[in-house]
């Protein structure tokens, strides 16, 4: 097994995604126009914010390291998660972000 040393920014990015619960389409169908934005209702919609690690080497290796129910609180963690990529080496960064990540996680903590 080899093992790489370097800075963890070197090997991994963090990236933050939107999830949402709603059942729609994305797009209607008309006679007299091709494509249109639903209404959206904000009632409707339940949506989560995903902070994901991606590897840079192989970018389907994601750790997904916690879902929040608001931007805010997510942007928040990403800008410590990215403080600590910056300044943790590789195998820092796994141990203590990419090892415990919990890949079932379905919704906020």
């Amino acid at each position: 097994m080899v093992h790489v040393i370097g800075n963890a920014d070197e090997f991994w990015r963090l990236r933050l995604t939107r999830l949402d619960t709603t059942e729609r389409f994305d797009f209607e169908w008309h006679d007299d126009i091709l494509y249109r934005e639903p209404k959206v209702d904000p009632g409707d919609e339940v949506e989560f914010w995903n902070v994901e690690a991606v590897r840079l080497d192989d970018r389907e290796t994601v750790a997904r390291l916690r879902i929040f129910g608001s931007q805010d609180e997510a942007r928040e963690f990403m800008a410590a998660v990215a403080e600590d990529l910056a300044e943790m080496t590789k195998s820092q960064f796994e141990s203590v972000y990419v090892d415990t990540a919990r890949p079932g996680d379905t919704g906020p903590e």
